[in-house]
Order: structure tokens, then C-alpha cells, then sequence
């Protein structure tokens, strides 16, 4: 039964791994057996998408990925949206489980971040083993994550469509900590000649820092964009009859 307008479970897969690289035929697979997708079937037991079934995919995937929430929550806001779209559901979840306190301040199971992140366990060990990711142990050897960590997550897994993986982020961690180095005798001249800081100092210190940040910043974008319009230039001499 190729009905039109349905798809099979690969090809669906291969329509949306452009914006959800990870997603694979198990992951879609695995959703189903959680309740949360539910497509036709043909007589010989092969599963047909619809684009009802695609569009609810997508919910599912955009609200994992982007907002952070668990499969159990994801169910309950499909099922109680009906089939409103994906700008109806994230305007309920502007940003909250990364920017809750609760969730920043809080370690989290490795084992929870498919569920939680939307990506895999051992993608995550890999930024851990760069730097990207500080993971913790627990007293029982239970790897966690710090929930301030997330965004960082979160982004690495944007860089993969690029084809940006997590080796390559490694000068990142290494610029990062030279920066910080540089930044902290820059701002030593600021700190407390002894005792604690004030909090007239520390919000000083602070607004300092973030100053330094935006600078350093610019100048580097600022690099990068000269270096990319030599890189375009160069092309377009190629191109040229």
C-alpha cells in the first residue's frame, strides 16, 4: 500500500535529518513505543507517515530540541493542543526549562539527555572528553550533568548540520581557557586588595567582564568575517569566465 501522501519510516527520517541530524529509524521507532506517534500500517505490517504523522513528528523533535522537555511533558501538550502547530507549542515554553533556575542549579542523570537534550548519550560523553561538557560523578558513580550546561549542548548539536562535530570544537575550549587566563590579569587590578569582595565591587567586576566579553568578541567576529569575504572573493574570481 503506497498510498499517496504517505511516506515509510526511512523516508521520513531522510526528509527531516537536515534540521535533526541525530534522528534515525530507531529513534522514530522508539516514539512510537512510547505512545507518542501512532502512523498506519499496510497489510504486510510496514509503518506509512502521513503528514498529519509528520507534522506531529516534528512538534515532538522541535519541543526536545529546542525546549528541553521531557517525552512524558511532550505527550501531555500534544495531546492537550490537539493538532495545533509547532509556533503555538513553543510560544507555551519560551526558552523555560533552559532558563529555570532549578533546572541550571540542578545535576542530571547522562542517562537522562536523550530525553531531556534530544540528543545521545554518547555524544554527550564526547564534549565531555573536549571540555565542552563538565561532567560529574555522584558518590555511587552515576554520571551527571550540570543542567548549566544545556545551552552549550544544545548548540553543539545545531553545529552537527554544518558538519561541525565535536572534535572540532576543541580550539574552542582551548581559546576559551586562554581568554579566561588573559581575561583574569586584565581584571586583577580590580579584586580586593584583601578580604572579600563588596557588592559594589563585584557588580563592578562583573560589568568589567562582560565589557571585555563584548570586545573580545567583536574583534574576533570582526577576524572571521574579513577572512570568510577573502574566502568569497576568491570564488568568485574562480567563477569568473
Amino acid at each position: 500500500m503506497a498510498d499517496a501522501g504517505y511516506l515509510t519510516i526511512g523516508k521520513v527520517v531522510k526528509r527531516l535529518q537536515a534540521e535533526y541530524p541525530d534522528l534515525s529509524v530507531s529513534k522514530v521507532r522508539y516514539l512510537e513505543d512510547e505512545g507518542l506517534l501512532t502512523p498506519s500500517r499496510t497489510p504486510g505490517g510496514y509503518r506509512l507517515y502521513s503528514s498529519k504523522d509528520i507534522k506531529r513528528l516534528e512538534t515532538i523533535l522541535y519541543l526536545q530540541k529546542h525546549r528541553f522537555l521531557p517525552l512524558s511533558v511532550i505527550r501531555e501538550e500534544l495531546d492537550g493542543h490537539g493538532e495545533e502547530s509547532v509556533v503555538a507549542l513553543a510560544n507555551d515554553y519560551p526558552e523555560a526549562i533552559v532558563d529555570d533556575e532549578e533546572v541550571r542549579n540542578s545535576l542530571h542523570p547522562l542517562e537522562n539527555m536523550p530525553e531531556l537534550l534530544g540528543v545521545s548519550i554518547a555524544f554527550v560523553r564526547d564534549l565531555a572528553n573536549i571540555g565542552i561538557v563538565d561532567l560529574k560523578r555522584s558518590p555511587r558513580g552515576r554520571e551527571l550533568v550540570n543542567g548549566s550546561d544545556f545551552p552549550l549542548i544544545r548548540t553543539a548539536d545545531s553545529l552537527k548540520r554544518f558538519g561541525i562535530e565535536p572534535r572540532n570544537l576543541r580550539q574552542y575550549v582551548n581559546a576559551a581557557n586562554r581568554e579566561t587566563t588573559m581575561f583574569e590579569q586584565a581584571l586583577s587590578v580590580m579584586g580586593p586588595r584583601q578580604g572579600e569582595f563588596t557588592a559594589e565591587q563585584r557588580a563592578s567586576y562583573k560589568q568589567a567582564f562582560e565589557q571585555l566579553l563584548s570586545l573580545t568578541n567583536a574583534i574576533r567576529d570582526d577576524l572571521i568575517r574579513r577572512n570568510f569575504r577573502q574566502v568569497l572573493a576568491a570564488i568568485s574570481d574562480t567563477q569568473e569566465p
